[in-house]
């Protein structure tokens, strides 16, 4: 992916920007492989619509891969590329951060 700005920050802006696309990435994360429902279920608040264009977005951004199968009833898996994998230390530092401040103030 070329540079969108000089600036990394805004950089990490555009391309993960956005109410949704951080607790996603989070989210399968944590469950290293998850189906659609079980996604659904673990973010608080997001539509199945968004939580599908989201989803969507960042397989087409290489941030997320999308497995499916050939069953019936039809299954989805979601997991993280390599990318995506790269972000886990960012989120254990901001979970770290997250919990002092909260516990601080």
């Amino acid at each position: 992916m070329e540079k969108i700005n000089t600036c990394p920050v805004s950089n990490f802006t555009i391309i993960l920007g956005g109410k949704w696309k951080l607790p996603i990435i989070n989210t399968v994360r944590k469950a290293d492989k998850i189906r659609f429902g079980k996604l659904h279920a673990s973010i608080h608040g997001i539509s199945r619509k968004v939580l599908t264009d989201q989803l969507r977005e960042l397989a087409k951004g290489g941030l997320i891969i999308r497995t499916p199968y050939s069953e019936t009833p039809p299954r989805v898996e979601y997991s993280l590329t390599s990318a995506s994998k790269n972000l886990c230390s960012v989120f254990k530092e901001i979970e770290f951060w997250s919990n002092t401040f909260i516990k601080n103030n």
